[in-house]
């Protein structure tokens, strides 16, 4: 199984990075730029747990630490992806920013990573008590649901983006079993490779989005 991860794992963050690089390098516009920058801050935020996640199988010693600040790394880096995606949406469609909306991404975002912040998470330890996860991931769980419905609702008006608020609520709908049973059930802790690949398809939309402007 380590070999089978961690290959996956691997390969992930090369192909969100390679994309995140190509995009915005070759980025012409707001859209692009923001689209190529989401690729990086995801690929790269996701190398500080995983990369420790992938060392950890192979070199004989105590990653802990590494490994827990690296999803604290991770938790920031996605919510600034979220933060990132909701600007997408707002650039794609070319609607007039709604200061409400926009206060309630940055209000969550901020509750958020404020949680993530707090030493009650035990991050060193790579052993977060359960009441910190479900916590930190109530904010992040309703800034996803805004996302989606956002992207729902102009669904029919980009083909291209048509499908990204599937993909956002199945990521999250195999991120919220691992959050609330994943210590107690271990191998809950597998539906984070569907996850991921929920994040590759947007990525892979955003590839798309990039090679159709």
């Amino acid at each position: 199984m380590k070999y089978g991860e961690s290959f996956f794992d691997i390969a992930y963050l090369i192909i969100a990075i390679g994309i995140g690089i190509y995009i915005f390098a070759k980025a012409s516009g707001k859209l692009q730029k923001l689209m190529g920058a989401a690729a990086l801050v995801l690929g790269c935020g996701d190398a500080f747990h995983l990369v420790p996640r992938v060392l950890n199988y192979f070199v004989d010693k105590d990653f802990s630490a590494a490994l827990g600040v690296g999803k604290l790394i991770t938790s920031v880096t996605m919510t600034v992806f979220y933060i990132l995606m909701y600007y997408i949406w707002l650039s794609n469609y070319e609607g007039q920013e709604n200061k409400i909306i926009t206060a309630t991404v940055w209000g969550l975002s901020a509750i958020r990573i404020a949680l993530c912040l707090f030493p009650q998470n035990e991050w060193l330890s790579n052993n977060s008590p359960f009441l910190w996860g479900i916590l930190r991931n109530i904010p992040f769980a309703i800034l996803g649901i805004l996302i989606v419905i956002l992207y729902f609702k102009c669904r029919k008006d980009d083909r291209c983006f048509r499908f990204i608020w599937l993909y956002v609520t199945l990521s999250f709908l195999f991120y919220i079993p691992v959050v609330i049973g994943a210590d107690a059930v271990h191998m809950l802790g597998a539906l984070m490779l569907p996850k991921t690949i929920c994040y590759l398809l947007i990525l892979f939309t955003f590839l798309k989005k990039k090679k159709n402007a």
